[in-house]
């Protein structure tokens, strides 16, 4: 009896300090950018049809957010995959590596833009990166000093603008849109004041602090990460205006007008050649380790880069993605190579 107990204690404690193995699962878990969602939800829904497979459960949380649960760790109770409308950054990379997730697979998977739109019945604007950022800074420069940010309606921007308050909803901090508002446009407006300018190359994060805090006096407003709820509210009040991603537009051009930013329409020529001053790359990240735990993740994602879902006929060029030229798509289809077994 003694014996038995002794044994029995002992495989207990083995049970408890011998590391546990990740329960496997049938649905891919994808979570990121809101402008993506939409479009990988579509892939899911075309997985689940063409390959029998379960569809891939999708969630908006911004880049942002989608990191941060994607490097929460190894495991089933973590996310596969992130969509993302920007780049991970160092930081994210050192708190996934942190928490063992360090094979991760980057994978570009087309192209997009930031665009201001409004409702069809909203007043035509067009726009420079300097009137943008005077209308949606926190703080803007005036007679030397940086001072909050007085401009109530568009027409204290430029007399030319109309004479209509300013009021855009816009995206979250968690949101790759938001950060790359800051990068692409706020930092171009903030850097047509020569004395701000300097700071970029002397002092770079004085520079994005100051140029990239967004206002909080009600003039923008976080609409969170869905984006039907603010075209919903676009087309409520036609005097307002939001920040979104170009397949927004695109999938929506009987109810939305794009606004020309430095005199350049979005569209999918000036996205593609680099002219519209808020292009950007969209990418798939994906955990590697979670091949043996998710069996159908190698075949969701060489189902997501196939001609079939981001080449120029594609599913998703049909909902605004900008498909990849040739020698991208190369390497796209390289990287996503070590999938193809599975």
């Amino acid at each position: 009896m003694r014996r038995t107990l002794a044994l029995t204690a002992f495989a207990a404690l083995i049970g408890l300090t011998a590391p546990t193995t990740a329960q496997a699962r049938d649905q891919i878990r994808i979570v990121g950018s809101s402008t993506i969602f939409p479009l990988t939800t579509k892939v899911a829904e075309h997985f689940a049809k063409t390959t029998g497979e379960p569809a891939p459960v999708v969630e908006s949380t911004g880049s942002g957010g989608g990191f941060k649960l994607f490097c929460g760790g190894i495991g089933s109770e973590f996310p596969d995959i992130v969509d993302s409308s920007r780049q991970i950054t160092g930081s994210e990379t050192a708190i996934c590596a942190a928490n063992s997730v360090q094979d991760i697979s980057e994978i570009k998977i087309g192209y997009d833009g930031i665009v201001m739109l409004g409702s069809r019945d909203a007043p035509g604007m067009s726009l420079s990166a300097r009137q943008l950022y005077l209308a949606l800074a926190r703080t803007i420069p005036i007679n030397g000093a940086s001072v909050p940010n007085p401009n109530v309606n568009w027409s204290d921007v430029d007399p030319s603008l109309p004479d209509l308050k300013i009021r855009v909803y816009g995206p979250p901090p968690t949101s790759g849109t938001r950060d790359l508002l800051g990068q692409l446009i706020l930092d171009k407006g903030c850097a047509t004041f020569s004395d701000i300018a300097s700071l970029e190359v002397s002092d770079p994060e004085s520079f994005r602090l100051l140029c990239r805090a967004i206002r909080d006096d009600g003039a923008y407003i976080e609409a969170g990460e869905n984006d039907r709820l603010v075209i919903s509210k676009l087309e409520k009040d036609p005097t307002s205006y939001g920040v979104m991603g170009f397949n927004n537009l695109e999938r929506n051009r009987d109810r939305l007008q794009g606004i020309p930013v430095n005199g350049v329409e979005p569209d999918y020529e000036t996205i593609l050649d680099g002219s519209y001053p808020a292009s950007r790359a969209l990418y798939l990240y994906v955990k590697d380790d979670h091949e043996q735990l998710v069996q159908s993740l190698g075949a969701f994602v060489s189902t997501y880069v196939s001609d079939a879902v981001i080449g120029e006929d594609g599913l998703l060029a049909e909902n605004g993605l900008v498909p990849l030229p040739p020698e991208e798509r190369k390497d796209t289809l390289s990287q996503a190579a070590k999938f193809a077994g599975n």
